[in-house]
């Protein structure tokens, strides 16, 4: 149970004036995960260095990689991507492109995401739909390489509390600036120091 530090000022500074950049994916579909590696991995600016497949182990994993970018599905295991976004925004502020089936122009948790912080939005294609991966694949490296170029600054307000349910989560982001309100029956020990 570690938190994640402040994000350095090199990192705001921008990816691409280092070489390569860094891109950690978080998804729990292993085929996903393969997939987005091998599309964000053809292109000799990206760097894919390291895949995970819920928010605990990503939030190790972005203590030790130190990437410059992430790729965040929504729907995933023990804390969905919406209220990792949000901990992330707030303890390690970094840009993020949300890359879920959910994530249809328009839909409210592409809204929500936008509003948490995402620097952009892709939806996964269907991998039955093969001819349609290529145009993803363009689609897909352009907005992580704009991503690594973004200046991300830290959301305010009180982190979601871990135990909160998703659908206490959805109520906490419904209407304007309720993102940063937890819900009523938070327990008092939501004020104890956050963890993403």
């Amino acid at each position: 149970q570690m938190t994640l530090a402040a994000g350095s000022k090199e990192r705001q500074t921008g990816a691409a004036a280092r070489g390569r950049i860094k891109v950690l994916i978080i998804d729990d579909s292993a085929l996903v995960r393969s997939l987005l590696t091998r599309i964000l991995g053809a292109d000799s600016e990206l760097e894919v260095v390291g895949t995970a497949p819920d928010a605990f182990i990503a939030r190790e994993k972005i203590k030790l990689l130190q990437p410059d970018v992430l790729t965040l599905d929504v729907e995933m295991p023990r804390m969905d991507g919406l209220q990792f976004l949000r901990n992330l925004m707030r303890l390690r502020p970094m840009p993020v492109v949300m890359c879920s089936s959910l994530t249809e122009r328009g839909a409210d948790v592409t809204l929500a995401a936008l509003e948490l912080g995402a620097v952009d939005f892709v939806t996964k294609p269907r991998i039955d739909l093969a001819h349609l991966l290529q145009s993803y694949a363009d689609e897909l490296i352009t907005k992580v390489k704009t991503a690594a170029a973004a200046h991300v600054r830290a959301l305010s307000g009180p982190l979601v509390p871990r135990g909160e349910t998703e659908a206490g989560a959805g109520a906490a982001r419904a209407g304007a600036g309720a993102s940063a309100a937890p819900p009523a029956a938070a327990p008092p020990a939501a004020a104890s120091p956050a963890r993403v």
